[in-house]
C-alpha cells in the first residue's frame, strides 16, 4: 500500500456497492412490477423486495433496534457528505451480551427480510459492534464506549445534536 492510499479493503467495499447500485438501476429499468405487487400493504419490506430503497432499509433498521430494546437509537443522514452510504444508525445496548444480541438479531432480520448479507466488525467482544447493510451503516455500543469515541460529534452538525446548546439570536 502506497503512502496516501486509502487501505484495500475500503475500495473494494465501495466498488462492490457502486456495482450493486449499477446492477439495482439496469434491473429497475428492465423489469416493471404489477400494480398489485407495486401497492401491497408489506409497509417499509414491499420496498426492500427491489432493493433499491435506502430508506426503507434504515426503518427496518430502526424498527429491529427499537424491537430489541436499544438504547439512544440517532440515525444520521450521510448523503452528500459521504459516499459510503446514505445513512449512519447509532444506538446503545446496557451490556455486551445484549450489544451481540441485538447486532445477531438485526443481521437475522437483514438476511431474512430484506435479503441482505451484512457484514460485521466487533461481535466477539460485544463493545461495538459495526454492521455494514450497504447503504446503512449501524453502530451498537455500550454506554461507555459510545461516550469515548462519540461518533455523534464527528457525524452531526451541533445544532443537531442531543443536549446541545441553542443559540438564540439578540432581539436588539
Amino acid at each position: 500500500m502506497l503512502e496516501g492510499e486509502p487501505p484495500l479493503h475500503y475500495i473494494r467495499g465501495a466498488r462492490r456497492r457502486a456495482d450493486r447500485r449499477i446492477k439495482m438501476e439496469e434491473s429497475d429499468l428492465t423489469h416493471s412490477a404489477p400494480a398489485a405487487q407495486a401497492a401491497s400493504p408489506a409497509g417499509p419490506l414491499a420496498a426492500l423486495a427491489g432493493g433499491t430503497d435506502s430508506d426503507a432499509l434504515l426503518s427496518l433498521i430502526l424498527a429491529s433496534l427499537e424491537d430489541d430494546k436499544a438504547e439512544d437509537i440517532v440515525s444520521i443522514p450521510l448523503a452528500g457528505k459521504s459516499e459510503m452510504a446514505d445513512h449512519m444508525v447509532i444506538a446503545s445496548g446496557r451490556s455486551s451480551r445484549q450489544v451481540a444480541a441485538i447486532a445477531d438479531k438485526l443481521m437475522d432480520r437483514l438476511k431474512q427480510q430484506a435479503g441482505i448479507i451484512a457484514r460485521t466488525e466487533g461481535r466477539d467482544l460485544g463493545d461495538w459492534v459495526l454492521i455494514d447493510a450497504g447503504d446503512v451503516i449501524v453502530h451498537v455500543f455500550r454506554p461507555e464506549v459510545r461516550d469515548f469515541y462519540q461518533l455523534e460529534k464527528m457525524w452531526m452538525p451541533q445544532a443537531a445534536r442531543p443536549g446541545a446548546p441553542q443559540r438564540v439570536a439578540d432581539s436588539a
